[in-house]
């Protein structure tokens, strides 16, 4: 798929569930693996994506909130272009941005404070793309 069809077709969908990043030793991992929506191995530690739920470890619950926004077009993990298109359309507006891609979507985790900055953003390069 072309970069216009998946930026035209990306349908960004804000989560409204809130995200900490953690970071916890190898074997600690496991045991918070059912409450973990992404985590990956690292030299340093395993970096655990939670969800600010009631399932949170007290430890965490001070961590900076994130929130998910996901890219509802079905983009292959071959495609060129998605990631730096929506990486550059936010930090034009300034907006810090972790993104994550699955082997369906790809998701863009913001500060919550900028979660709808990022939507308005997202949702104008989508109807550039449009236009193109």
């Amino acid at each position: 798929m072309k970069l216009d069809e998946l930026l035209s077709g990306m349908s960004p969908l804000l989560d409204p569930m809130r995200y900490v990043f953690v970071s916890v030793p190898r074997g600690e991992a496991m045991r918070s693996l059912e409450h973990a929506l992404m985590l990956f191995h690292e030299h340093e530690g395993t970096t655990l994506v939670l969800a600010d739920d009631a399932t949170l470890d007290q430890r965490f619950v001070n961590e900076p909130k994130f929130a998910r926004i996901t890219l509802m077009v079905h983009s292959s993990l071959h495609a060129v272009g998605l990631t730096a298109a929506v990486s550059d359309a936010l930090a034009t507006s300034g907006i810090p941005a972790n993104m994550a891609a699955a082997n369906f979507h790809d998701h863009v985790f913001v500060p919550v404070e900028r979660a709808t900055d990022a939507m308005q953003a997202l949702s104008a390069l989508s109807r550039a793309a449009q236009g193109a």
